[in-house]
């Protein structure tokens, strides 16, 4: 994660000041910060077990050796976007509900209120994105907490409807009724207590430029906070860092031209597109406030005739010579990198994208470790790499006799991957054969970036169907079985997703994936992919194909074995394909009640999860009844 690395102890620090400043929310937002207050509190106990869980104590070792490994893996790049997209989404939630509460309806206008509640809409979308993500096997999540955590999420994703549509006319109500007068003194106090930090934490620059008395500050809070989880970050480490130099810049009353300013955020916009109304906005915003289900201009309330982002070059040029001119720090086009001296805007990334082509190998070289290294964590690269045309040239090298171009398009390839709306991009500019292509015979780190890329690509469930026709499986199978250890994980998450849709699930069976799932489960190495097999396994045993090859393959002493002795989430899914496997089968049933599967699965249906205990008791059920026909012959 980029910018500043926030731990779990911290973060549950920032809940708990989360639930302070709710106390002295507004009239106007008192449902909308206790509501999101009371979600966020939902989350404390599963930051606790992360805190206290061996991959937490581990972090350390394991961030240093993702670093050498230039960050390719699939399973660790998804994990760092959600804890990134976590830590984000409470931090931006914290400064937007310091805002609401010091929201003075009677002094501020109805577009004023109607942003505020976007930016609830945002925060509410960037927690759902984050808990969707949560990878519950890495931290040995308790079935407790993730009950807390799926109540939290069905509560956003409910919020996301109701804030879907903005409601103009609750908030001419709103902003027509006085505000109490107690109730202004008690926030004012409140925010006064709040640490020095959180209130610098709420002040961009933009924000000091423009308001220069202490109540025109204070109110600017309701329109300053930032979601994109790198400029978060960074620009949150910059308002802690540069705190005194900016509080010397706001005494010069400096006014930023209201042209420069994004009308959704009120910051100075950094990448300014153009919608098809012809208003002006910073992308990432408008872009959420598209993805988010909007399909009017925030501005001018008409409909957007299209949603495409037509970079606006002139305006972009126009706030840098302002900038210039007036010694303040330019917002750039993505982040200046740690270890060189590389920073610019979309014509230093265009010109990379040319060096792509050309003739000389050392140049091309060069760019790709370059573009690599701008898509591996910024959100806002990949949007800006991709838009310079980037991925048909990235693709087209992904079949190039030169091993390191190879290795590093395909890692670049996976890098803007990540990003929703490059999916599309990647799979129009005709990627996916290329990539079986290395996944076949490719060196073994460009084999694993494969099998990490086809498991990003294949999110969507048009192009499970896509890649699952495409040749990609037996060569998953392949890896999943013969590859490196990390080889292995990427291709066996791959494979869970491909599978997912029923049409591969024959496709894998006649690949060969069940022997080697098999055999996974009693593998006794330091390397266990014991939980890797049962959940694929549990995918597949409802398949006719699959269960006939998981019974051919002997799988049931195993099953039974795990049943008796293992992880809580391993049990269940071992429960769950004995059950497939075995039920309305009287001679199956009689089998795995000799191999002494009763007793476990009487204690599964005691202590068990509940899918467990579901699984397990109709599995005894059924053991019961087979004995009595057994005993009736």
């Amino acid at each position: 994660m980029a910018g500043v690395a926030v731990s779990p102890a911290s973060l549950l620090l920032v809940i708990a000041e989360i639930s302070e400043i709710t106390a002295s929310a507004g009239a106007l937002f008192k449902k909308d910060c206790a509501d999101l207050a009371r979600r966020v509190c939902l989350l404390t106990h599963l930051v606790e077990e992360i805190r206290d869980s061996p991959a937490e104590k581990k972090k350390k070792t394991e961030t240093e050796e993702e670093e050498e490994c230039d960050g390719s893996s699939s399973l660790v790049s998804s994990e760092c976007d959600w804890w990134s997209d976590l830590v984000v989404g409470l931090q931006a939630a914290k400064r937007l509900l310091s805002a609401a509460t010091c929201f003075q309806a009677r002094e501020s206008s109805e577009g004023a209120a109607k942003r505020i509640s976007f930016q609830f809409q945002c925060v509410t979308w960037k927690l759902e994105k984050a808990l969707g993500n949560l990878p519950y096997d890495r931290y040995d999540i308790s079935d407790e907490v993730r009950e807390q955590v799926e109540l939290a999420r069905s509560q956003l994703r409910r919020a996301m409807q109701r804030y879907g549509s903005l409601n103009s006319k609750k908030f001419s109500t709103a902003l027509s009724e006085p505000m109490e007068k107690d109730a202004s003194s008690k926030v004012t106090e409140k925010l006064e207590s709040i640490p020095e930090t959180v209130n610098h934490s709420n002040t961009t620059l933009s924000d000091q430029k423009k308001l220069g008395s202490p109540r025109r500050k204070s109110s600017s809070l309701s329109l300053a906070f930032f979601l994109s989880k790198d400029a978060d970050n960074e620009r949150l480490e910059k308002a802690i860092t540069k705190s005194n130099d900016d509080s010397k810049k706001s005494d010069n009353n400096l006014t930023i031209p209201e042209d420069f300013l994004c009308p959704i955020s009120l910051e100075l916009m950094k990448d300014p597109v153009i919608v098809s109304t012809g208003q002006t906005y910073e992308r990432s915003y408008i872009q959420r406030w598209i993805d988010c289900g909007n399909l009017r201009c925030p501005k001018t309330q008409q409909k957007l005739g299209n949603f495409t982002l037509t970079p606006n070059y002139v305006l972009r040029s126009l706030i840098s010579h302002w900038c210039t001119k007036h010694n303040i720090e330019q917002p750039g086009g993505y982040i200046k990198q740690c270890d060189g001296d590389l920073s610019g805007d979309m014509s230093v990334i265009r010109a990379l994208v040319r060096k792509l082509s050309t003739r000389s190998l050392e140049d091309r070289r060069t760019a790709l470790s370059e573009i690599r290294s701008l898509s591996k964590r910024n959100t806002e690269n990949r949007i800006l790499i991709a838009e310079a045309g980037a991925i048909p040239v990235l693709v087209k090298l992904l079949t190039s006799e030169d091993v390191e171009t190879q290795e590093k398009a395909v890692t670049c390839v996976l890098n803007l991957s990540i990003y929703e709306g490059n999916k599309e991009l990647i799979m129009l500019a005709g990627a996916v054969t290329s990539i079986v292509q290395v996944l076949r015979a490719g060196t073994n780190e460009a084999k694993e970036n494969a099998a990490a890329t086809l498991f990003s690509l294949s999110l969507p469930d048009e192009n499970k169907i896509i890649i699952g026709a495409s040749g990609a499986i037996p060569a998953l199978v392949n890896l999943l079985e013969n590859g490196s250890v990390r080889g292995k994980k990427d291709a066996a998450t791959a494979l869970f997703n491909l599978c997912v849709y029923e049409g591969n699930k024959g496709r894998a069976v006649r690949a060969g994936i069940v022997n080697p799932l098999v055999k996974m489960l009693s593998d006794t190495s330091s390397h266990r992919m014991v939980t890797e097999a049962l959940t694929i396994l549990s995918v597949l045993a409802g398949n006719k194909d699959a269960k006939t090859a998981i019974l051919k393959a002997n799988a049931i002493p195993s099953l039974i074995a795990l049943l008796q002795k293992d992880l809580p989430r391993n049990r269940e899914n071992a429960a769950a394909i004995l059950f497939a496997l075995c039920k309305r089968d009287t001679e199956k049933l009689i089998f795995i009640g000799k191999l002494g599967a009763v007793v476990p699965l009487m204690e599964l249906s005691r202590d068990g999860t509940e899918r467990a205990k579901r699984k397990a008791n109709s599995l005894l059920e059924q053991l019961r009844k087979s004995s009595q026909k057994l005993c009736s012959k």
